[in-house]
């Protein structure tokens, strides 16, 4: 079964952008050489053939002429190394050349025909004692009435020898040419892509990092060029867009504020003096849980526009900092623990790392079956937060998926405990502003139940005496 046309042609579109042009470029230049080649080499032997036929013809018109004053010279007068024959109507030789042999004409019957009609014949050289082949003209002469035959053979193996060689040339240098001319593609491809893969750097160096910085537009007033300015562009309304999308955030999440704590003190004092019996209890539940959805937009916001400055970071005792975390949580179903194990320093900025690792615990709290476990230690240029619950655990395919903010799965992770769907972006996003990164994984090897380890990798504590940047 033949294969579609598109799936031929789909590896050609996997190559390189280079590869794909010095493919089309190498191919187009063995086509042009190749023709090149067959024309020049046609073009030659076919005039080199008409030269020696136009000679044969002179020589056979000088003859002609002498039969036409009467009886020709016994030899014949010839230049050069041709051979000629007086052959009359009945197939004998009746004068030649001094090289001409006299008994057995040169061209067989049917071959005299065939060359009266202006046809060349190539016969062996054999046939006059000469090595290599003929290339015999004739033409008829003398009255009608006593007419005869002009044969003219000319050697031609020199000739021939000359165009092989001519054609060896061009088998052997075309190729040679092709490669050199390919080398030299390859590196003016290279050079003028290069512009194109400095776009396509500054534009994941831009879209990696987030930042405000513009595409370098070259020199040259040609297409890249118009690239460079179009994407520019395209950046500068990206750029607006994500202003106005962080300052809509940021506003709504301030106007919030203020109605939504006007709306906590009466729910507060409404509970205090028992007016609305239960429901003020429950409202304010709510109230507190709307109150954190729009701190967590504020946070971001603000982190997306880097309106807070950077971080401030100090050397803290990490077992301690879990400590304490552990400490403030209320009491609930599910207990949290601390590996306790020996002091380990962390240079970051204490309060952000606090609010990632409460995020992470909240978190864990949600959806832990009994127990959550809190530990920090040291790994190869880094130390490690861990947040370990027992609960259901993430399925692999989402433990990306959760960063992204408002994210809700499907399976029993995704109950409704109060969470406000940013705990993790916002742990992300204070990670990286620390240097560091966030990890996911099965707290156990047992894929069923197996719960969730939350893990914060920071960069370790430089030793005393280093510059920290």
């Amino acid at each position: 079964m033949s294969r579609p046309v598109g799936s031929r042609s789909r590896w050609f579109l996997r190559l390189s952008l280079r590869v794909r042009l010095m493919m089309i470029g190498v191919s187009g230049l063995a086509i042009a050489l190749a023709a090149g080649s067959t024309i020049l080499y046609t073009l030659l032997d076919i005039t080199v053939n008409r030269t020696l036929d136009n000679e044969a013809a002179a020589t056979a018109d000088d003859v002609a002429a002498l039969i036409g004053r009467g009886t020709p010279p016994d030899p014949l007068p010839i230049s050069g190394a041709q051979v000629v024959q007086i052959v009359d109507s009945a197939h004998r030789v009746v004068d030649g050349s001094v090289n001409a042999d006299r008994l057995t004409p040169l061209l067989h019957p049917d071959e005299l025909a065939r060359a009266l009609t202006g046809m060349p014949v190539s016969v062996s050289g054999s046939r006059t004692g000469v090595s290599g082949p003929l290339r015999v003209s004739a033409r008829a002469a003398g009255p009608a009435s006593a007419s005869v035959s002009i044969v003219v053979a000319l050697q031609v193996s020199e000739i021939r020898r000359g165009l092989d060689v001519l054609r060896l040339a061009l088998l052997i240098s075309a190729p040679i040419l092709l490669a050199l001319l390919g080398l030299i593609a390859w590196y003016v491809i290279g050079w003028t892509l290069r512009p194109v893969e400095a776009l396509r750097k500054g534009a994941q160096r831009i879209s990696g990092t987030g930042q405000t910085e513009r595409l370098q537009v070259p020199e040259s007033a040609d297409e890249i060029a118009a690239l460079a300015v179009t994407l520019n562009e395209m950046l500068d309304r990206l750029s607006a867009a994500r202003r106005r999308q962080r300052a809509f955030v940021a506003d709504a999440a301030h106007e919030l504020r203020s109605p939504l704590a006007s709306i906590r003190v009466q729910l507060e004092v409404a509970e205090r003096i028992g007016d609305g019996g239960d429901l003020a209890g429950e409202l304010l539940a709510d109230v507190e849980r709307l109150s954190a959805v729009v701190e967590d937009l504020l946070l971001l916001a603000r982190a997306d526009d880097d309106a807070r400055g950077p971080a401030r970071p100090v050397v803290f005792d990490g077992l301690e900092l879990i400590r304490e975390i552990a400490a403030a949580r209320p009491k609930s179903e599910v207990t949290i623990d601390v590996d306790d194990g020996p002091t380990i320093e962390v240079r970051a900025d204490r309060g952000e790392i606090r609010r990632a690792i409460d995020n992470l615990v909240d978190n864990g709290v949600r959806h832990a079956r009994a127990r959550v476990l809190l530990s920090v230690a040291t790994a190869p240029g880094e130390v490690v937060f861990g947040v370990i619950d027992d609960g259901p655990g993430i399925d692999p395919a989402d433990r990306d998926r959760v960063f992204e903010r408002f994210t809700r799965l499907d399976d029993a992770r995704d109950r409704d405990a109060g969470g406000s769907g940013l705990g993790l972006s916002i742990v992300q996003e204070i990670v990286r502003r620390a240097g560091g990164r966030v990890t996911l994984a099965a707290a156990t090897s047992d894929p069923a139940g197996a719960g969730l380890a939350a893990r914060i990798h920071l960069p370790a504590k430089p030793p005393e005496g280093r510059q920290v940047r």
